[in-house]
């Protein structure tokens, strides 16, 4: 801090000045609230969510306090609600579940034309007396999607912003499927010009998150590596090209429907890690730093993204 020895005015006004040079600075690096990020991945993947699998109780509580959060966020509804129910029969068909149902909201942009930001908030519940919380998977991807929403209702997009949280991704992507096939009505105002799909999130020994997508949708690319990435934090290319098999996650998520349909993507999310898909993913288990890095990243790619000209983006490879 400069001395104010002499207490001259000289000195005062240039100690305004830096002030005034530094607050846009912090104001700006502080998109997200790291406190209420924090809050309510740890909310969702607590022991009373019991798993959240698609079509039980504790799915039904994850989704009233995601009701109530798209509140918040005043996330405009489709038609009387949020709500999206939908029925799906398993591939043994005797096997159906039913009361399953995506949350589908919108942020009006100053164009109808649509980016879908995604996340299943569903896991896999409970099995032989332990709860799989699924902390990293994917309660870290739908509260980061809040995190935006909160972002976006102080600062209007170009395109018009949906949020879907999608439920029964565990299931084989059935909620993603049902959207695709039968969007809101209103929705059907504007073309959707680009999915951004966030699993896993939240949990990287190497502070690496991979955008993937890249080698179905190039024209992304230089756009992303447009955008900063914090200290200690690396975002990576991949895990998108066909003839890497099961390292190939085209088709891993809830991204993997609207790249079906043409629809350019990208898909956000860190590898498998120890407690993929295990009991031990939960909120004590999570790297908050990374997180909210990670969460920080997607945030700023959503802005540029949103900036594009995506009328004329190709649709992507097949």
């Amino acid at each position: 801090m400069p001395s104010l020895k002499g207490n001259t005015p000289f000195s005062f006004l240039m100690l305004f000045v830096c002030c005034l040079l530094l607050l846009p600075v912090k104001l700006s690096a502080q998109k997200i609230d790291r406190e209420q990020l924090l809050k309510d991945i740890e909310i969702l993947s607590a022991d009373d969510m019991q798993g959240r699998k698609a079509g039980t109780a504790g799915g039904e509580k994850a989704r009233q306090y995601l009701i109530g959060r798209f509140r918040d966020n005043h996330i405009l509804s489709y038609d009387e609600g949020y709500e999206q129910p939908f029925s799906f029969n398993t591939f043994r068909a005797n096997e159906r579940y039913d009361n399953n149902v995506n949350l589908i909201g919108y942020i009006q942009g100053e164009i109808e034309d649509i980016i879908v930001i995604s996340a299943h908030y569903d896991h896999i519940g409970e099995a032989n007396e332990d709860i799989y919380n699924g902390a990293d998977d994917n309660a870290s991807g739908v509260s980061a999607m809040l995190a935006m929403a909160a972002y976006f209702k102080e600062n209007k997009p170009k395109h018009t912003i949906v949020f879907a949280a999608f439920d029964a991704e565990e299931q084989g992507k059935k909620g993603a499927i049902y959207f695709i096939s039968k969007p809101p009505e209103q929705l059907r105002k504007g073309l959707i010009r680009l999915n951004i799909n966030m699993d896993m999130l939240s949990q990287n020994d190497k502070n690496q998150l991979y955008a993937s997508g890249t080698y179905h949708n190039p024209w992304i690319k230089p756009l992303l590596e447009e955008v900063p990435t914090p200290a200690n934090f690396t975002i990576q290319f991949g895990h998108d090209r066909p003839e890497q098999g099961a390292d190939d996650w085209t088709n891993s998520s809830d991204h993997g429907p609207f790249h079906k349909e043409g629809i350019p993507f990208i898909y956000f999310g860190v590898e498998d890690h120890v407690n993929y898909h295990q009991a031990t993913d939960t909120f004590e288990n999570i790297h908050p730093d990374f997180y909210y890095n990670a969460a920080s990243f997607v945030l700023n790619a959503v802005i540029r993204l949103d900036k594009a000209d995506l009328f004329t983006a190709p649709s992507s490879r097949n």
